[in-house]
């Protein structure tokens, strides 16, 4: 079945811009921070530091702030976590998402542990691609980096996100040195059998977890499977995350490489994040953040939060010091949103 895109209208206030030049037009929307998965990079074993409910937003409050967003250019919604499909009714809150005016893409990150759940009643919802973080396709491997059995239940997410439709679906592996290295190449034919798109990513030095990731560096990797695959620059965009992506000289496989620490992104990044208390932070790597929770429960007018919206951009930092500075950032992934 096929599923139409978002055609809704174009923004009516003049495009979001930092000081550095560049244009916000993808905003990375947390909905919890819980998780039912413990990886190693990302969340701490026995962490139980997480946000009070009442201080989430509401489905309410996520629309008045994605809607203000959009209005200023921001096209691009993802929803993330934690675990996004661990906040209850989230079809709702997709189906008032698509109904905004401007915005036209929604898509999805997940562990796809819930997915075979919910996988279709999402993609009816309005949301057209998802990412499904897969570190390992050995049992035993990704239970030592998820912290549970969780490679039945991650397949069978899978599996339901392509009856339902979803069209891309990227697997985003997090290559650490010593622990799933050797299963790259596995995985990049895994996903070309399968029809997924593989995106390589670098370890970030968030919290105590993710400096302790076996950092590799992603250059030496994409140089082999290049040569493996017979790999060319991809000739399209594919979405409007940060990443470079390979093809195949037919087109018909691709791998995506993030490489934010050895070759970073930043003079063209594009995009914020919204945390599951209302919190935007502008960069993964600073701790410039604006807390959005207090004035929307003040009751804020839709043109005071453009506004504020505004003024919270002018904080974003020009780049991230995860090489200069690889203890500032304290905060674990799950807490800013992924």
């Amino acid at each position: 079945m096929d599923y139409p895109a978002n055609h809704n209208t174009a923004p009516i206030s003049p495009a979001l811009t930092d000081r550095f030049g560049r244009q916000i037009s993808y905003l990375r929307l947390s909905v919890t921070d819980r998780c039912d998965l413990r990886c190693s990079y990302c969340m701490p074993k026995g962490f139980s530091g997480f946000e009070e409910p009442e201080n989430w937003l509401r489905f309410d409050e996520i629309s008045r702030v994605v809607a203000a967003f959009s209005r200023m250019g921001v096209a691009r919604v993802r929803l993330t976590g934690g675990e996004p499909l661990l906040r209850r009714n989230l079809p709702q809150l997709v189906s008032q998402l698509s109904d905004l005016p401007g915005v036209r893409d929604i898509s999805l990150s997940t562990n796809a542990t819930q997915l075979h759940k919910h996988a279709r009643v999402l993609r009816t919802a309005g949301v057209a691609r998802i990412n499904v973080s897969l570190d390992s396709l050995d049992k035993a491997c990704m239970q030592t980096i998820t912290g549970r059995d969780s490679y039945a239940s991650i397949m069978a997410g899978l599996q339901a996100g392509k009856e339902a439709g979803f069209d891309p679906i990227k697997l985003n592996m997090v290559v650490m040195r010593g622990v799933n290295e050797h299963e790259i190449l596995r995985m990049a034919q895994f996903c070309f059998e399968q029809g997924f798109i593989l995106r390589l990513i670098e370890a970030m030095p968030m919290g105590s977890t993710g400096r302790n990731s076996q950092f590799l560096e992603i250059s030496a990797v994409r140089d082999e499977l290049v040569e493996h695959f017979q790999l060319i620059p991809a000739a399209t965009e594919m979405g409007g995350g940060p990443a470079r992506y390979w093809s195949t000289a037919d087109g018909k496989s691709s791998i995506g490489f993030i490489s934010p620490i050895s070759q970073h992104f930043c003079a063209s990044c594009n995009r914020v994040r919204l945390s599951v208390d209302g919190t935007l932070y502008m960069c993964l790597g600073q701790d410039e953040k604006f807390e959005l929770r207090p004035l929307l429960r003040a009751g804020i007018s839709d043109r005071d939060l453009e506004s504020a919206i505004r003024m919270a951009i002018e904080l974003k930092p020009e780049r991230h010091e995860f090489i200069e500075q690889p203890n500032k950032i304290i905060r674990f992934m799950s807490q800013t949103g992924g």
